[in-house]
């Protein structure tokens, strides 16, 4: 089942470079084929990874402020924190 925390996560794996963003669509286009999306939370979480499942058109990116919207929509925040290398 695909829970808001496992978009969440998802979205966090692509902002830290963990997961590329071939990755990340793919990721997306296999959720909903599966629509198995956490019952109480499903039109949210299809809405969210139907729009990560077009990040690789080029007329629809994603942008660090698209992140912070579907995070928000998800009932997440996202927090930049800056280390020395």
């Amino acid at each position: 089942m695909i829970t808001r925390q496992a978009v969440a996560d998802t979205i966090a794996a692509w902002l830290h470079n963990d997961l590329s963003l071939d990755g990340l669509v793919d990721w997306a286009e296999q959720a909903l084929m599966r629509e198995d999306f956490e019952d109480a939370h499903a039109a949210t979480i299809a809405a969210v990874v139907s729009r990560l499942g077009t990040a690789d058109v080029r007329s629809f990116g994603l942008t660090w402020e698209d992140c912070e919207d579907l995070l928000k929509q998800l009932g997440y925040t996202a927090h930049v924190e800056i280390s020395a290398a």
